[in-house]
């Protein structure tokens, strides 16, 4: 096996140098507008910023890779040119795109980068993926999270690229690049905005009993008890009632995380050639605990040892874990 690629979330200028410090082989990050897919207030680079950054992270050995990954608007992509052309000046060694004409401007401009296959592509199958390769010279395709280690490795034997495997963090069950919730409650699209759920959208509602109601705009996500953890009100995540069930449930998705730790030696074994950890809206100690322990347990593994394996589930969504579609389809 050939060692995987470590490749960890920089939300923020100290969230990269943690990243680094921990062991990142490379981070992957954005700049502030819509050109990404984390388009959060607070998060994400200025163009100085990323300068600084890039440099900073060359000099610890850690490679940078660029989410350009949303999908402009028509008959305004100038925005996303602005940012590949920026990220090549400055020496970014990727570039992560879901778009094709994104795509074709990074093949045709700025041919000796490389170019990742964002996971908002939603490119499943060796045809699709072949497509990328063939027509954008894509060196790296992040698979969708609901393919099991079986079928990827199948999918390896039959593309002529990387592949790029989730390995911790959002579950991320609905279809990559297509989601429209957001836009319908809030008119600002994760997909061609960067923003799921925008933080201005969002309010708490505590009533006289002491529960807690989440809002997104008009709409309520969810409603939590004292003894209750409330979470982020996005709106697949959120609890309905419906005709189909007695009270309220999870009509898309149940809040929980990620986690393939115990999976690591089957995925490097099926040909994955980088292990991503999702977390870019998360915090640093977050950031370095969470790679500090997939580092350690990727090189332990490289040397032929048994992986020691972190408890991380204090740092997952809801406190719960899963290991999703990649041990089998059976998730919900």
């Amino acid at each position: 096996m050939k060692p995987p690629e470590l490749v960890c979330p920089a939300g923020t200028p100290s969230a990269m140098r943690t990243a680094v410090d921990a062991g990142a082989d490379a981070v992957y990050c954005g700049f502030q507008n819509a050109t990404n897919a984390r388009n959060f207030p607070g998060l994400n680079f200025t163009l100085p910023e990323l300068e600084k950054s890039v440099a900073g992270a060359h000099a610890g050995g850690t490679r940078v890779l660029l989410a350009v990954n949303t999908f402009p608007p028509a008959g305004k992509v100038d925005l996303w040119k602005q940012a590949v052309d920026a990220g090549a000046r400055i020496g970014v060694d990727a570039f992560i795109v879901a778009d094709i004409g994104v795509a074709d401007y990074i093949a045709r401009t700025h041919p000796g980068i490389r170019l990742h296959l964002s996971v908002q592509a939603a490119a499943a199958s060796p045809e699709a993926i072949r497509y990328y390769c063939r027509e954008f010279n894509v060196m790296r395709v992040v698979l969708p999270r609901i393919l099991t280690v079986p079928e990827i490795k199948s999918m390896a034997a039959e593309i002529p690229c990387e592949i790029e495997t989730f390995i911790f963090g959002n579950h991320g069950l609905m279809v990559e690049g297509r989601c429209a919730l957001t836009n319908y409650v809030t008119g600002l699209s994760t997909n061609m905005d960067g923003v799921c759920s925008p933080a201005a959208q969002v309010e708490y509602i505590r009533d006289d009993t002491g529960n807690l109601s989440t809002r997104l705009g008009d709409f309520t996500i969810d409603c939590f008890s004292c003894a209750e953890n409330a979470g982020y009100p996005t709106i697949c995540k959120g609890r309905y009632l419906t005709p189909a069930h007695d009270g309220a449930y999870y009509a898309f998705e149940e809040p929980i995380s990620l986690n393939l730790s115990s999976l690591l030696p089957d995925l490097m074994q099926a040909g994955v050639s980088a292990l991503k950890i999702e977390g870019r809206q998360r915090s640093r100690a977050y950031v370095k605990s969470v790679v500090s322990a997939y580092r350690r347990a990727v090189d332990s593994i490289m040397a032929g040892q048994d992986p020691q394996l972190d408890d991380l589930l204090a740092l997952t969504e809801g406190q719960k874990q899963t290991q999703g579609a990649f041990e089998s389809k059976r998730w919900r």
